[in-house]
């Protein structure tokens, strides 16, 4: 991973990216000290709609209020007994 100074990344930057976008990480300096890197964007595959269908099964009553038991506990009180 090579350090570079700002002035050096502004007139280079072409150069830079194009190094970058091969896989190599570079670091920008100012004065001396690290303040920006660098690196190649994750190429990542578009999501797909519908690729679990019939995977996954939510149950009929899912939307169904909850008992009022766990509505106690989630707002943080005792359950009644």
């Amino acid at each position: 991973m090579e350090t570079v100074n700002i002035h050096r990344a502004k007139t280079q930057l072409s150069k830079l990216i194009e190094r970058v976008s091969e896989g190599e990480e570079i670091v920008i300096a100012r004065g001396g000290k690290p303040v920006a890197r660098l690196v190649p964007l994750e190429h990542r595959r578009p999501r797909v709609l519908g690729r679990m269908k019939g995977r996954i099964r939510i149950a009929r009553d899912f939307n169904a209020p909850l008992p009022e038991e766990l509505l106690v506990l989630f707002e943080g009180g005792a359950a009644k007994r």
